[in-house]
């Protein structure tokens, strides 16, 4: 199925992070995000699942440790059904006003988590995600990689409630890592590699260097310049 993305005379630019649970992404989206209000650039910084009332309602659903019983087909029609309000009401709005969107996550987990990290077939989950997502991709895409068993440490030391899916077996972080690698080999243009076992700083720096690039790339300024 053939969806045609949305156009629009004024394009922002969308980014998103990536990478397996305990990166470091959340910290260094909203890093990011300020680093580039500072800039005096048109930005906002939103997140999957989530970004909306009814998203937010969905994640809920979704990181209950409780719900132990959801299928596979349920957690990616529910993950679905949040990004399409997310691109409808948050995502696409924002993009044809010029802004810099910075999203936590997007499709690629979709594919890593459920499709590498389930089993799910690809072809499904591409099919779904065209019409939830009405052909949107992002033009950079920044992947935070650690080792499972750091990120699964971090996590656990981090002091935050452990949410379902971070109580899944080593398999299955381990097979999501190798999802990324997939996923990455097979668009190498749109994925940049950040070692997000360095120090916050260190990490934060080259994501900005990464991120300016495409910015000049696109032809998109600060305010006011």
């Amino acid at each position: 199925m053939d969806i045609a993305p949305p156009t629009s005379g004024t394009r922002g630019c969308f980014i998103t992070l990536e990478g397996p649970e305990g990166c470091g992404k959340t910290t260094q989206a909203r890093l990011l995000a300020q680093w580039l209000e500072s800039q005096s650039f048109p930005v906002l910084l939103t997140r999957e699942p989530g970004g909306t009332p009814i998203g937010e309602q969905i994640r809920t659903v979704l990181h209950d440790c409780a719900n132990r019983a959801m299928t596979a087909e349920t957690e990616i029609l529910l993950y679905s059904a949040a990004r399409a309000q997310h691109v409808a009401e948050v995502i696409q709005p924002a993009l044809q006003a010029g802004t810099i969107v910075i999203c936590d996550r997007f499709y690629d987990s979709t594919y890593a988590y459920q499709g590498y990290g389930r089993g799910l077939p690809m072809d499904t989950l591409r099919m779904i995600t065209a019409f939830a997502t009405r052909g949107l991709t992002p033009d950079l895409t920044l992947y935070l990689d650690v080792p499972p068993e750091l990120g699964l440490q971090r996590r656990a030391q981090s002091g935050e409630t452990l949410n379902r899916l971070d109580r899944e077996a080593l398999a299955f972080h381990r097979r999501v890592r190798a999802g990324y690698q997939a996923l990455m080999r097979e668009e190498p243009a749109r994925w940049r590699l950040v070692d997000a076992t360095a120090p916050i700083d260190v990490v934060q720096e080259q994501l900005q260097g990464l991120v300016l690039g495409i910015l000049r790339e696109l032809g998109i300024n600060p305010r006011g310049r």
